[in-house]
């Protein structure tokens, strides 16, 4: 018996020893297998969740990403619209994806910083669910008033509105919105007192104010530029420090009010845990996207420019956007649930 224990125990003594001398070369194996897949990324077609509907800015901008991504990354890129409860849908699918890097997702403003500060509980995390992979596009607003106002810059708005406080109003395509947040921001900057007018959508808001129903509204570019060139609506300036190709006329607010920048924005994200080398990978072909001219042809004509904004920049960007966002809903009390 004693010797059969002793046996036995030889036994375990070799087996123990083989299976750390293996360990190396198992541990090679994992890491080589990894950096393989990571390495033969893409092998199949990759999704670009939206979460709003077809036909925005943003839905947009991802179809012109996706197509030039998929001449850059020799797999099939699609977009898929996953619209619904303020972007919540399509947001919290893209954070509940694998991390693969075969889900991605276009985020906004309104799905990574103002949601934040408008909701209490989200159910998905902005910082922890994703990593930010690369800016993709930035566009201004416009401040449109309606003629009757009888203004004729946004001095003279700004001044009307200080000579009667609460009496001029605005239209927003809803409880916040970028509309909305835009024109408290400019009550913020310049000192006023205006009277908000929401509407159940951004189209309602604009059919109101070109019945001269409420007083100014801020816009895109797109939206806002047909209106003004008719003569329906007076462009007063357009938002950030730059003026826009389509509309060189309108003065930039930035310089005339602090620095004034309600800008729209779109950012690609990926599900967090994402292996690095995808997503370097990815913003690499990203940033080959956005130098394209054609793109940056395209951008300008729906009143965008590119983002190319990545890695420690573009966290820092998010960081100060959503502080701003989050500071100016808590001090307005604004909330939709």
């Amino acid at each position: 018996m004693t010797a059969l224990i002793k046996l036995e125990g030889r036994i375990m003594n070799e087996l123990r020893r083989k299976l750390l001398l293996s360990l190396p070369a198992i541990t090679t194996a994992a890491y080589t297998g990894t950096a393989v897949a990571q390495g033969d990324w893409p092998s199949r077609q990759i999704k670009l969740i939206v979460a709003f509907a077809p036909g925005g800015f943003t839905d947009i901008a991802a179809r012109l990403m996706a197509d030039s991504l998929t001449r850059r990354l020799g797999q099939s890129v699609f977009v898929e619209n996953r619209p619904g409860a303020a972007g919540f849908i399509g947001t919290q699918a893209a954070a509940q994806s694998a991390s693969d890097g075969y889900t991605l997702l276009l985020g906004t403003i309104s799905t990574h910083a103002i949601n934040v500060g408008l909701y209490k509980k989200l159910p998905y995390d902005p910082v922890k669910d994703f990593v930010p992979v690369s800016g993709i596009a930035k566009g201004p607003l416009v401040l449109t008033v309606h003629p009757s106002v009888g203004v004729k810059s946004v001095g003279d708005f700004i001044a009307k509105a200080k000579a009667q406080p609460g009496r001029l109003t605005y239209a927003s395509g809803g409880s916040g919105t970028t509309s909305h947040l835009a024109a408290e921001l400019l009550k913020s900057v310049a000192g006023v007192d205006l009277l908000h007018v929401p509407y159940r959508s951004p189209s309602l808001a604009t059919t109101a104010l070109l019945a001269g129903q409420v007083d100014m509204m801020f816009d895109t570019v797109p939206t806002s530029l047909p209106h003004v060139n008719a003569g329906k609506t007076l462009a007063l300036g357009i938002s950030g420090n730059d003026r826009v190709e389509l509309m060189k006329d309108v003065p930039p607010l930035g310089p005339i009010l602090n620095g004034f920048n309600p800008d729209t924005w779109a950012v690609m994200f990926a599900p967090a845990g994402t292996p690095t080398g995808i997503v370097e990978k990815l913003s690499g072909a990203i940033a080959e996207t956005l130098n394209a001219p054609e793109v940056q042809k395209r951008l300008s004509e729906i009143g965008m420019v590119p983002l190319p904004v990545k890695g420690a920049e573009l966290v820092e960007f998010l960081r100060k956007d959503t502080a701003r966002w989050v500071d100016l809903i808590r001090k307005n009390n604004i909330a939709v649930d």
